[in-house]
């Protein structure tokens, strides 16, 4: 919960944008990555263009720590009095410059202090003496990145950075923007169409549709609300759960998540690395299960391969369009897990709101880069 408004961002703005209205009210939170996520057109660019000074809105605020960037009428800073930084889809480096004076170009040429922790958090040391030409679309977007880190910006604006590369260069940026996001306490706006992108990155998340906000708040709240649920065909439907490495089984590879309901899954794989427990105990992980991977019985299941089953209740039940399918939303505590079943079981079942249900969990992986699954 925000109750320090100095240490969120603070947006309420409106913009006419053709035939869409851009109309969002949020407070974010100045820590981690926040995604913001819609359709092609939704507004996700106009948003960071008006945060990062490169648009006005036709009314409205905009705070960053509690210091003004935009008031109608009053205060519109200029882009580089804002202190933000910004990475856009393509890396905008200038080519007579070598990587090295791309970096320092947004301080003048100098090497600020922290020049060194951002040229080996980025890997780009071996490239200091190259020119943008010679480098391939992932190394200049790490250049692009630490070109807005060294400026100090206290935001860091993102807009669809990885959309430009193809799927290796993808997959080696990815981990660069973990590290940034892990290592440096500079609060990120994430914006992307890519729902894998997000999992593996986000901590938070927007969600607009037509410039409109329908969703916001922590990334699993949002990602299993049933505002998400449109956006996600019945395939890919999945459930986001926050989960507590309790401990490793001791005579098989399995690792023990505890959930904050006190109930337990295991996961294949020693997640601290190693055979002792001790440091792995107590480290919390962000896990995603496939709505296609959960069955459910009225009763508890007995002597099953399956090792993790989940008590839950079903709270709400759709049916897809093409009726072949029913997707069950059951709470574990205070979190949500997915399910997709037949009209078949349901009907056999007799499922509906308010019934108990024993979930058996088929796989279990992790949202970070390094996944693992279990069975």
């Amino acid at each position: 919960m925000l109750n320090n408004e100095t240490d969120t961002l603070d947006i309420e703005i409106e913009k006419q944008l053709g035939d869409i209205r851009l109309s969002v009210s949020a407070t974010l939170p100045t820590s981690g990555v926040t995604a913001v996520f819609g359709r092609s057109g939704a507004g996700k660019t106009s948003l960071v263009n008006i945060l990062g000074g490169l648009s006005a809105p036709d009314r409205g605020h905009i705070q960053l720590k509690g210091r003004s960037l935009y008031q109608h009428g009053k205060i519109n800073l200029p882009p580089e009095k804002r202190h933000i930084g910004y990475v856009f889809q393509e890396s905008r480096l200038f080519p007579h410059y070598s990587v090295s004076g791309n970096l320092t170009y947004g301080t003048r040429g100098r090497k600020p202090a922290h020049f060194d922790q951002i040229v080996d958090l980025l890997g780009v040391r071996k490239l200091l003496h190259r020119y943008p030409a010679t480098l391939s679309g992932g190394e200049k977007q790490r250049v692009a990145i630490g070109r807005a880190l060294l400026t100090s910006p206290e935001l860091l604006l993102m807009d669809e950075p990885l959309a430009s590369l193809d799927a290796p260069r993808k997959r080696e940026l990815i981990p660069y923007l973990q590290s940034v996001a892990s290592t440096l306490s500079i609060p990120v706006i994430y914006v992307s169409h890519s729902l894998d992108e997000i999992l593996q990155l986000a901590d938070h998340m927007l969600v607009l549709d037509q410039g409109k906000v329908i969703a916001k708040g922590a990334l699993a709240e949002v990602w299993n609300s049933e505002e998400m649920r449109p956006w996600l065909p019945p395939t890919t439907l999945s459930s986001l759960l926050t989960a507590t490495v309790d401990h490793e089984h001791p005579d098989y590879p399995m690792t023990c998540l505890r959930l904050a309901d006190g109930s337990s899954l295991w996961m294949t794989g020693r997640l601290s690395g190693s055979d002792s427990t001790t440091s792995a105990k107590m480290h919390q992980i962000r896990i995603r299960i496939r709505a296609s991977h959960v069955s459910v019985s009225t009763e508890k299941p007995q002597l099953s391969s399956i090792r993790n089953v989940l008590k839950g209740r079903v709270v709400a039940l759709y049916t897809s369009e093409d009726g072949q399918q029913v997707q069950l939303k059951i709470a574990l505590g205070h979190e949500v897990l997915w399910a997709n079943i037949t009209p078949w079981a349901r009907d056999e079942l007799a499922l509906e709101a308010g019934t108990h249900v024993y979930a058996q969990v088929k796989g279990v992986t992790m949202t970070q880069s390094d996944m693992a699954e279990s069975h």
